[in-house]
C-alpha cells in the first residue's frame, strides 16, 4: 500500500539540501540520497506533497530513511476515526476521574481495574463517566491490564492512557491523522508534566525538564539507533488489528519498548508527534522519583534477551570507538592520534560524497557531529551505565578520576543550558547524577539477576558516514 494523495512530508531539520537540490544528506544513519531531475521537481523547497506514484515513492523513501517527517496539519483526515480508550488502573480513583473527565464520552472507554486494594471508588468513577469496567482479581501489571482491555476493543483504533495522564480528544484526533500512512501502527504524543497545585519541588522542576517520558519538541520516526528509539505507552494511539497479542504480560517494566520494537521488526512504523500533547503526573518526591528511575533500569536485561540487536548503552563506529579510547588514555600522543583518526574519517566520508559540491566541508561537519556523539556516549557510559565500575576505577586511578570529573561536569554544563529547568546549577547537577545513579543501579540489578552483561555492552557497527548516531539503550529518559 502506498501513501495516499495529499500526504505531505517536510525534510527533517537535520537533513541538508546539497547542490541546489541535486542531493540530500541526512537521516539515521546519515546517508547521501542523490535525486534525479524528476525527483528534484517533486520537492517544493523542503516540502513534498504526494500527487502520484512517483511522489508517493519518494515520500515513502524519505520517511523510511528518517530524512523527512509528515506534516501533521496537512495530512488527509482519518477516514474512520473511531477509537476506544483503554485505561489500566490500580486504585488511583482521583486520577482516573481526572482522566475520564478530559477524555469525554464521545468514544467508548474501557477501564481495567488491575486488582485494586479498594475497587469500589474505581467502580464508582467508571460508572459516573459511563465507562465499561473490567475487574481483574489478580494483579497482572500494566501490560496484562492493557491486554485485557484490548481484547474487548471493536473499533479500528485503540488509545491506551494511564490513569495518571490527562489527554484531550483534540490530541487524539491529531494522532489519528498519521494513520493516513498505511504502514503506521502506532503514534505517541509528547508527554509533558501535569501542572499541580502549590510550588513544585526541586526534583519536580528537574523532572519537568528531563522527564523520562518527554521525547522532545521535534517530530520523529521511532526506531532503535535514532534519537527517538522507543515510545511510551503512557498515552498512545494504535491500530487495534496490528497489535495482535498486544503487550508481553511477562514484562512489568519495558513492555512498551518491547511492543515498539516488535512492531518495527514486522516492518511497521511508529511516529512521535509533539504537536499532540498529554500531561503526566510526574513524581515529585525524591524517594519515589529515585525508585522509579531505578525501576526503569531494571528493564534493560529482559529487553536485551528479547532484542539483542536493538539494545546497547552506546553505538560506536570503529573510528569513533578508537577516538574515545585514545582520549581516555590521556597520554601525550592522545590528542595527535585523535586528530589523525578524525582526519582519516573525514577523508573517507569526503570520498563517499564525491560528486557533490564541497565534499570536504560536509565531511568535516559530519566528522565533528560524530566526534561529539562519541564523546557524549562515552560520558554516559562513565557516569550512567557503567558507574559502579567507574567508581571502582576512581578509587585506584587518577586518569579515571579526571575522565569522570570532566565527563560529569561537561554533561551538566551542556545540559543545564539546554534544559532551562528553573534550578540553580548545583541542584540541577545533583539531580543529574542521582538520575544516573538510580538508572544505572537498576541496569546492574537486572544484569546480575539475568546473569548476562549483554545490556551493558556497546554495539560496534560499520557506518559509511559518522554523523547522527544515537544509542538505542533504554535510558527511558533522555530526549
Amino acid at each position: 500500500m502506498s501513501l495516499p494523495h495529499g500526504f505531505t512530508v517536510a525534510l527533517d531539520r537535520h537533513t541538508r539540501v546539497l547542490d541546489d537540490g541535486q542531493a540530500l544528506l541526512g537521516g539515521f544513519p546519515t546517508r547521501l540520497l542523490r535525486l534525479t531531475p524528476r525527483a528534484r521537481a517533486l520537492l517544493a523547497g523542503r516540502t513534498l506533497r504526494v500527487t502520484d506514484a512517483a511522489s508517493a515513492l519518494l515520500a515513502d523513501r524519505l520517511l523510511e530513511s528518517g530524512m523527512a517527517n509528515p506534516v501533521v496539519g496537512a495530512l488527509p483526515p482519518c477516514p474512520d476515526p473511531r477509537y476506544t480508550v483503554v485505561v489500566p488502573v490500580r486504585d488511583r480513583a482521583h486520577q482516573l476521574d481526572r482522566l475520564l473527565a478530559g477524555v469525554g464520552t464521545d468514544q467508548p472507554v474501557i477501564v481495567v481495574d488491575d486488582a485494586s486494594d479498594h475497587p469500589e471508588p474505581v467502580a464508582e468513577v467508571a460508572a459516573r463517566h459511563g465507562a465499561r469496567l473490567v475487574r481483574l482479581t489478580t494483579n497482572v501489571g500494566p501490560a496484562g491490564a492493557r491486554n485485557a482491555g484490548l481484547r474487548l476493543v471493536t473499533t479500528p483504533f485503540v488509545v491506551f492512557a494511564d490513569s495518571d495522564v490527562v489527554v484531550a480528544p483534540e490530541a487524539v484526533h491529531t494522532l489519528l491523522r498519521h494513520f493516513a500512512d498505511p504502514r503506521v501502527a502506532m503514534v505517541t504524543p509528547r508527554i509533558t508534566g501535569l501542572a499541580g497545585a502549590g510550588r513544585p519541588t526541586w526534583i519536580g522542576r528537574y523532572e519537568e525538564a528531563r522527564s523520562s517520558l518527554d521525547l522532545g519538541r521535534h517530530p520523529a520516526a521511532v526506531r532503535p539507533g535514532t534519537p527517538v528509539s522507543w515510545a511510551s505507552t503512557a498515552c498512545v494511539a494504535a491500530r487495534a488489528d496490528v497489535l495482535k497479542d498486544g503487550f508481553d504480560d511477562a514484562l512489568r517494566i519495558g513492555e512498551d519498548v518491547d511492543l515498539c520494537w516488535r512492531l518495527i521488526e514486522n516492518g511497521l512504523r511508529i511516529r512521535y508527534e509533539p504537536a499532540a500533547e498529554a500531561a503526566h503526573e510526574h513524581r515529585v518526591r525524591i524517594d519515589d522519583w529515585f525508585l522509579r528511575k531505578a525501576a526503569y533500569g531494571t528493564g534493560a536485561a529482559p529487553l536485551a534477551r528479547r532484542h539483542p540487536e536493538f539494545i546497547a548503552p552506546a553505538l560506536f563506529a570503529p573510528w569513533s570507538a578508537a577516538l574515545a579510547v585514545t582520549l581516555l588514555a590521556q597520554r601525550r600522543w592522545s590528542l595527535p592520534v585523535a586528530g589523525l583518526l578524525c582526519a582519516g574519517a573525514s577523508v573517507r566520508i569526503a570520498r563517499k560524497l564525491d560528486g557533490t559540491g564541497h565534499p570536504y566541508r560536509s565531511a568535516l561537519r559530519l566528522t565533528a557531529n560524530g566526534t561529539v556523539g562519541a564523546l557524549s556516549q562515552t560520558s554516559a557510559l562513565l557516569t550512567r551505565h557503567w558507574w559502579p565500575v567507574t567508581a571502582l576505577g576512581c578509587a585506584v586511578s587518577s586518569r579515571v578520576r579526571r575522565a569522570t570529573a570532566v565527563a560529569a561536569l561537561t554533561d551538566i554544563a551542556l545540559e543545564y543550558r539546554k534544559d532551562k529547568a528553573g534550578l540553580d546549577p548545583v541542584r540541577y547537577g545533583i539531580a543529574r547524577r542521582l538520575d544516573d545513579i538510580a538508572y544505572g543501579a537498576g541496569v546492574w540489578a537486572s544484569v546480575v539477576r539475568g546473569r548476562s552483561v549483554r545490556a551493558l555492552r556497546p554495539r560496534f557497527v560499520q557506518r559509511s558516514t559518522p554523523g547522527n548516531h544515537s544509542a538505542s539503550h533504554i535510558r527511558f529518559h533522555q530526549r
